[in-house]
């Protein structure tokens, strides 16, 4: 029930403005594309231009993106824990999931090289993003005490 007043009061926490980071994601993505996602509240499958850059995925309802253009919404992958194929748990083709420690959301691509290309380029982003070890948390096991 609460998700549908954030829904209804406009409250969504995919499409807050801060969360874009002064990303200009109309410019030199890291990946975009075609896929196929699950709402978030209505859990229809709609067809959305997903880029990726910085850390960040968006989707847009169309392929033609400027800098005046507003994300539908938007997914830090630093959040994200888990990219990986959901083909059985869908029982779809081309099926992936992206998982954070509150929600998995789903996602269907055109193809198994697509469905592998974008794992593989969320599964980077996630690494790349997501917080640095310390150096006193390294533990050199090679050293002599």
């Amino acid at each position: 029930m609460a998700s549908l007043w954030r829904a209804a009061t406009g409250a969504l926490q995919n499409q807050n403005t801060d969360d874009y980071g002064g990303i200009e994601f109309w410019s030199n993505p890291e990946r975009t594309g075609w896929l196929t996602k699950q709402g978030e509240y209505i859990k229809t499958w709609r067809r959305r231009w997903f880029i990726l850059k910085q850390g960040k995925l968006f989707w847009f309802k169309d392929s033609y993106v400027t800098s005046a253009s507003k994300p539908r919404g938007v997914i830090p992958v630093s959040t994200c824990l888990t990219v990986k194929g959901a083909e059985d748990v869908l029982n779809k083709q081309f099926a992936f999931e992206l998982s954070t420690s509150r929600e998995t959301m789903y996602f269907i691509a055109d193809s198994d090289k697509e469905k592998e290309e974008w794992i593989n380029s969320i599964g980077r982003s996630i690494v790349q993003h997501s917080r640095s070890v310390t150096d006193s948390e390294v533990v050199d096991y090679d050293s002599k005490r």
